[in-house]
């Protein structure tokens, strides 16, 4: 039995209601037989419903914050996630259809022409983690539906309050409520979703991952996993420190440092340093618990128990190879929950957890480097290659962010992906495999293309029946 515990007290709330592999079976089932109806609505007709969806999203938007907030014990980032969805719901509403429109086309071999239209997978199956319950739930989800696909989620068992009133919400609108399920369910569920499904997209963890990805090689199904993050943040010279030191403090504590595109490595040039560390030390002491109430301040707690004994394991051997902790560096409880003010290292290196896997917690180690080749090989040097930063001069920030072995970087800014899904990325090393979750080819991945050659020509015996 799988419980739930509230993130701010610790306290077990209730236990998990999955279903059982055979009602899980029925579900998918139903799912299937409905997306030849949906498919038939036509890219006008499903994003009339992805509309409407979108209002009703927005309608509940008090009640989905609620249960985003009992979920993660975080408010901020609880409200932006419900906009993002909504928007997100209209966005996908007014572009799929151009995006996945019939191309016609001539051949080399007169009289044959082409017709290449999407077909779209009739099901999908999402298994999403808990840092953004609502937002990574989703992200897949939307522009499946758009492109024609019927979806089973199973979002992460560590927050799956938002669950029932987001039901609530695709039961407001009949269409949707046939092609579009979201269960309960911890990893059994997630495992025996794979083997119901045409395709899965999984965001989590890399161990997890490379168990979706085996999962999915035999069942012979595509899979699009989305993995962890070592995010790397390089400050050239030239660079404006103020300016950077807030960009790298919101990039490396918001959410309390729990999201994938996490700054969670800082290297600065030498020369300033100290400088660097001290305006990010003087900034993060101003930033207050969200303790004890949610308007307190601005830090979440930690909000699976299980993290907060990664980012202690990995500050305590920091400080053990001789990192020093310039403010934060503990893991506190209050009321039951796990929090971690947020932290700046200084003498850290490449021996450390800290600077070689991930995190996510409100952690920045910072490394000084002699020259910017050092400071781009130091970036590199990591399993992950999921985002990062580079902050300086804008001629040579962009040359430094091309030579980054990530799939997006920011410049003069922090965690732009967050916000900005316009651009197509592909994650690097064990961030991730698959097609651009973000820009035009996201929904690209949800369809099959199907090319029909029609042979014009009045002649009975082409030349190629003579070979």
């Amino acid at each position: 039995m799988t419980a739930v515990h509230d993130p701010r007290t610790g306290e077990v709330e209730r236990s998990l209601t999955p279903p059982d592999p055979a009602e899980l079976a029925v579900t998918a089932t139903r799912l299937r037989a409905a997306a030849p109806a949906w498919q038939d609505l036509g890219f006008a007709g499903r994003g009339d419903v992805l509309r409407s969806w979108a209002d009703r999203i927005e309608a509940h938007a008090d009640e989905l914050t609620a249960a985003l907030v009992a979920d993660t014990g975080r408010r901020t980032e609880s409200v932006m996630e419900v906009q993002q969805v909504a928007g997100m719901a209209r966005r996908w509403a007014a572009s799929a259809e151009e995006l996945l429109a019939p191309a016609t086309g001539t051949t080399a071999v007169p009289g044959i022409d082409l017709l290449t239209t999407s077909r779209p997978y009739d099901l999908v199956g999402v298994i999403s983690p808990w840092n953004f319950p609502l937002l990574l739930g989703l992200i897949d989800a939307i522009p499946a539906l758009a492109a024609g696909c019927a979806v089973l989620a199973k979002p992460s068992e560590v927050t799956p309050r938002f669950i029932a009133p987001l039901r609530r919400t695709v039961a407001e609108v009949p269409e949707l409520s046939g092609v579009l399920e979201l269960v309960e369910g911890a990893g059994e569920t997630g495992a025996a979703l794979i083997g119901l499904v045409d395709l899965v997209c999984f965001t989590g963890s890399v161990p997890t991952g490379r168990l979706v990805g085996a999962a999915a090689a035999a069942a012979f199904i595509p899979a699009f996993l989305e993995l962890g993050g070592k995010d790397p943040a390089i400050v050239l010279p030239g660079a404006d420190l103020d300016r950077a030191s807030s960009a790298l403090l919101w990039g490396g504590t918001a959410n309390a440092g729990q999201s994938c595109l996490s700054i969670e490595r800082v290297y600065v040039d030498a020369a300033h340093h100290d400088e660097l560390v001290d305006l990010l030390v003087t900034k993060a002491e101003k930033v207050r618990l969200a303790w004890p109430g949610l308007a307190d301040g601005e830090l979440g707690p930690l909000i699976d128990p299980a993290q907060a004994r990664v980012v202690e394991s990995h500050l305590a051997d920091a400080v053990a190879k001789g990192a020093t902790v310039r403010t934060g560096g503990s893991v506190e409880r209050h009321g039951g929950g796990w929090w971690v003010r947020p932290t700046v290292l200084t003498g850290v290196d490449h021996t450390m957890a800290v600077m070689r896997e991930e995190t996510f917690g409100p952690v920045l180690p910072v490394m000084a480097y002699r020259s910017v080749e050092e400071a781009v090989a130091l970036a590199n040097d990591s399993e992950y290659g999921l985002s990062g930063a580079v902050f300086g001069p804008e001629p040579d920030a962009e040359a430094v962010a091309g030579r980054l072995a990530v799939g997006a970087v920011s410049v003069n800014d922090a965690g732009l992906t967050a916000f900005i899904h316009d651009g197509e990325k592909n994650s690097f090393g064990l961030s991730g495999l698959g097609g651009s979750r973000m820009g035009a080819a996201s929904i690209r991945r949800f369809v099959r293309k199907q090319t029909v050659m029609t042979n014009h020509a009045t002649d009975p015996d082409p030349w190629w029946y003579r070979t």
